[in-house]
């Protein structure tokens, strides 16, 4: 329901760094509750699609390339303008698994080791794109690792299917 309020603009809209509003291209850039924008050594947003069908990187085919071209070149743009910092200086990546169910995008500060920042969880925005223009259907057909703690209950159904 947070991801939807902000869409709505029911709140956070006081937050906003920049909106597209293409309900099938566009997207609302919002600092990440755990950078206090003090600094920018931390930055971290996070960009969340209008789209609510979809979920996560499995849901994504090649008729989605417009909407993450969009994500890429105007979140990078929108950051520069606002904050200074070149897209260059940007890790820019899509959690799997992520931690909620509605495609979001990471920026955050290329020197910031943010949680779920490393390669056994974030997929590169960039990549992403290459990927699917490569293959439509590239994220259905691909095995993807992902780490679990072991209190998630995802774990435990991996456990109980003899999978871990």
């Amino acid at each position: 329901q947070w991801v939807y309020n902000i869409l709505e603009k029911k709140a956070e809209a006081d937050r906003i760094v920049h909106e597209n509003p293409d309900p099938s291209n566009g997207f609302v850039l919002v600092p990440d509750l755990k950078w206090n924008q003090n600094q920018l050594d931390d930055l971290y947003l996070i960009a969340l699609v209008h789209r609510r069908e979809i979920k996560s990187l499995r849901d994504l085919t090649a008729e989605h390339l417009p909407l993450l071209r969009n994500v890429l070149q105007e979140g990078k743009e929108a950051i520069v303008k606002r904050f200074g910092v070149p897209g260059s200086q940007l890790r820019i990546y899509l959690h799997y698994q992520p931690s909620y169910q509605h495609l979001h995008v990471h920026f955050t500060a290329l020197g910031y080791d943010a949680p779920g920042s490393s390669v056994e969880r974030a997929h590169l925005l960039a990549d992403v794109i290459d990927n699917l223009a490569m293959d439509s259907m590239f994220y259905q057909k691909r095995a993807l690792t992902f780490p679990l703690r072991a209190d998630e209950p995802l774990f435990k159904k991996f456990q109980e299917a003899g999978k871990v």
